[in-house]
């Protein structure tokens, strides 16, 4: 699959399927940033990926690493980028899953990636970029290595999502469970026959 700008995006389809609600936002954080505090500041729900006013530069050049946690493990369908333009776009992305033991930069040239994305330039909108989902079906952390800038100096992101679904959904305590009327007459047979030996246990001397 092509990656695609989010003019081309069901509004609908990409908010329900959004899984901004379970990242574990407190604990995003970020290797090389300008600012360390804006690893965040990027992880934004769906009706502020435009916004340009909130985002994150690279340090001392223009690599940097996003760690983003799951609250719940997740299937992955897509990454949703908004880049810095000009200069500031980052060409190449390494996704790791599942590798909290990346903590430098050094460890994340010596792993293997799940995936290895060459990003579009020029793109003002939010990008959708489509990935492999068997290499992400259960996934609890993400690192994202971001390089490779236009100039060579600074990597700039402006918007960091994703797109999939959740791999245990949580149950509803108050939701009932409907027994399919085929069974019904088997449900009751199997409670008469419980009653009938509990009585016999009953009178067993």
């Amino acid at each position: 699959m092509e990656p695609s700008n989010s003019s081309s995006l069901n509004a609908e389809t990409a908010d329900a399927s959004n899984l901004f609600r379970v990242i574990d936002k407190d604990n995003v954080h970020g290797l090389n940033l300008d600012v360390p505090e804006t690893a965040r500041a990027v992880i934004k729900p769906w009706h502020e990926r435009e916004d340009t006013e909130n985002f994150a530069d690279s340090g001392v050049d223009d690599q940097m690493i996003i760690h983003v946690p799951f609250t719940e493990s997740v299937r992955l369908r897509s990454v949703l980028l908004k880049l810095g333009r000009g200069e500031s776009t980052p060409r190449t992305l390494r996704i790791f899953a599942n590798h909290p033991t990346i903590v430098d930069f050094a460890d994340a040239e010596n792993t293997r990636p799940q995936l290895n994305i060459r990003l579009l330039e020029g793109e003002v909108d939010v990008v959708e970029y489509p990935l492999r989902v068997a290499a992400f079906t259960s996934v609890t952390s993400l690192s994202l290595f971001f390089s490779d800038a236009v100039g060579d100096e600074t990597s700039r992101l402006y918007y960091l999502g994703f797109r999939g679904d959740l791999r245990n959904p949580r149950k509803d305590a108050n939701s009932k469970i409907d027994i399919p009327a085929a069974n019904a007459a088997d449900a009751s047979l199997v409670d008469r026959v419980s009653e009938k030996t509990a009585g016999a246990q009953t009178t067993a001397r």
